[in-house]
């Protein structure tokens, strides 16, 4: 008779290779490409989206004591930390990518990496990977939103010194405060009568975590392919592209990683460093690329944050996930 136990231990070795958060990307991505959102539908979506960020934010804040997060602002060296690695070390690698030929990178999109390299670090999905890696999630918050407070003025200011362009404008902050912060205190507020409850019930956090990331992936990527901003992408583009963005991840993982040990933090912070200090804001690269770059260029702009998007999402899903594995 044939033995089911080398059939069932493969099944267990290839569930513990594939990442389930990946897995959901994966597909969100897919499905962005393949049967993307129009008129109406795209419309709930986004406000399906703004939703489920609002509930996640909210959660956060109602299952944080508030001493968690004052210890977060009074962490100089972690908050030092993100801005630079966001604010200086970032743009350093986006000048080195300017140096590639032509003939490996267009001109268009290394102004694309270049731009990606200035933009502030998501906040979202920032601080539910470092939730995931059982990290300082208080740090997170505040290191990613203030990433995000300052990068409102300074991103357009160095795309205008570093590409020589004049800014028309900023991006929308009311959304980081509507969005974000608000639901946060919100949670603050209510977190001594609630926050028991919601720390009873962390698969609420969790299942709040992955929707809201599966619907960021898939309106970023079914946007891209109403507007059309594939239509002149061969695969040999997005391949290169594909290899210098990755490489660009690589870079500023090991760079805040080994940072981070480096000026001796403790685990927890070393994990928000690395999830902060290596992300890049889709949501507020696309709408400012639309103010600083005229229609044509915009497109071309975009392709490299979208792109970085997606990467950074699946890579540190699995880094999230074996961050984790260690400490449990």
């Amino acid at each position: 008779m044939l033995s089911v136990a080398p059939t069932a231990g493969l099944a267990s070795r290839v569930r513990g290779w594939v990442d389930p958060l990946v897995v959901l990307i994966l597909s969100a991505l897919l499905l962005g490409l393949l049967v993307p959102a129009r008129g109406t539908a795209a419309e709930v979506l986004a406000v399906l989206r703004t939703a489920a960020i609002v509930l996640l934010f909210f959660l956060y804040g109602a299952r944080m004591a508030t001493d968690e997060i004052w210890a977060g602002l009074r962490n100089w060296r972690l908050q030092g930390s993100m801005l630079a690695a966001t604010y200086v070390a970032f743009p350093v690698l986006g000048l080195l990518v300017q140096l590639l030929p032509d003939a490996v990178v267009s001109p268009e999109l290394k102004t694309g990496l270049l731009y990606l390299s200035l933009l502030p670090s998501t906040v979202q999905a920032s601080v539910v990977f470092t939730s995931i890696a059982r990290g300082n999630v208080a740090g997170a918050i505040t290191g990613a939103t203030i990433s995000n407070l300052v990068g409102i003025v300074l991103t357009p200011v160095l795309v205008g010194l570093l590409l020589a362009r004049t800014t028309g404008g900023i991006g929308n902050p009311a959304g980081i405060l509507l969005q974000l912060l608000l639901p946060f205190a919100a949670g603050q507020v209510l977190q001594r009568w609630i926050g028991t409850w919601v720390r009873a019930h962390a698969r609420l956090t969790r299942v709040t975590d992955r929707g809201a990331i599966a619907l960021v992936a898939y309106t970023s990527v079914s946007s891209a392919t109403v507007s059309g901003a594939w239509a002149h992408v061969t695969w040999v583009v997005v391949v290169v592209l594909v290899v210098v963005c990755a490489a660009m991840l690589a870079t500023m993982l090991a760079l805040t990683w080994t940072g981070g040990g480096r000026l001796g933090l403790a685990r927890g912070d070393r994990v928000a460093l690395l999830m902060c200090g290596s992300k890049k804001s889709l949501a507020t690269g696309l709408p400012m690329a639309a103010v600083l770059f005229t229609p044509a260029l915009a497109a071309s702009v975009a392709l490299p944050v979208i792109v970085f998007h997606q990467l950074q999402l699946a890579t540190c899903a699995v880094l999230a996930r074996r961050l984790a594995a260690h400490v449990e």
